[in-house]
């Protein structure tokens, strides 16, 4: 297993393993209309830009296939501007699940983060999502509860914070 830098050729794995793990992971939490409309095309799209703007790094297996990533950048949500950075995404292949891959992947972002002084950071988590255990493990803090919708269906997400990312353990 390798952890790398994304380039914009990996646009539509990157898309695959997002709209793969959706699909798996929000079956009953995210309307179907929601899911059915994410194709790998239209996410590939939206990642070939965001993999040029934004810190993208990618899982791959012994093969060299994209099986999870992870994309962070600057807060973006005003309401939390105490912190500095904000994962916005961490995907990973059902079957590539909790075998310590989400903190390999974690691990260069926030390299990266501290490289460029931003020494916080959040992520929004769905509530229903088992995966918040993981940011919950490596001691993110609930700082709010915010609600969503998409397509007329409300959705809670949970907001965990670190005060300081230097302090996650990662297992090095």
């Amino acid at each position: 297993m390798r952890i790398r830098e994304a380039k914009p050729r990996d646009a539509r794995a990157v898309a695959k393993v997002q709209v793969d793990t959706w699909k798996s992971t929000y079956s009953d939490i995210v309307p179907d209309k929601v899911l059915n409309k994410m194709t790998y095309e239209s996410r590939a799209k939206q990642w070939r830009s965001i993999i040029s703007n934004q810190m993208v790094y990618v899982a791959e297996d012994e093969f060299g296939t994209i099986i999870g990533f992870a994309n962070a950048s600057e807060q973006r949500l005003s309401e939390y501007s105490d912190y500095e950075a904000e994962l916005y995404a961490m995907y990973i292949l059902d079957e590539y699940q909790r075998m310590g891959i989400g903190k390999q992947l974690l691990e260069p972002i926030v390299d990266e983060l501290v490289r460029k002084e931003m020494h916080s950071m959040t992520v929004l988590v769905l509530e229903e999502n088992e995966s918040r255990e993981f940011y919950e493990s490596l001691g993110g803090k609930e700082i709010d509860r915010v609600e969503i919708e998409l397509l007329d269906q409300k959705l809670n997400e949970i907001v965990y914070g670190w005060e300081d990312i230097r302090e996650i353990e990662l297992g090095h």
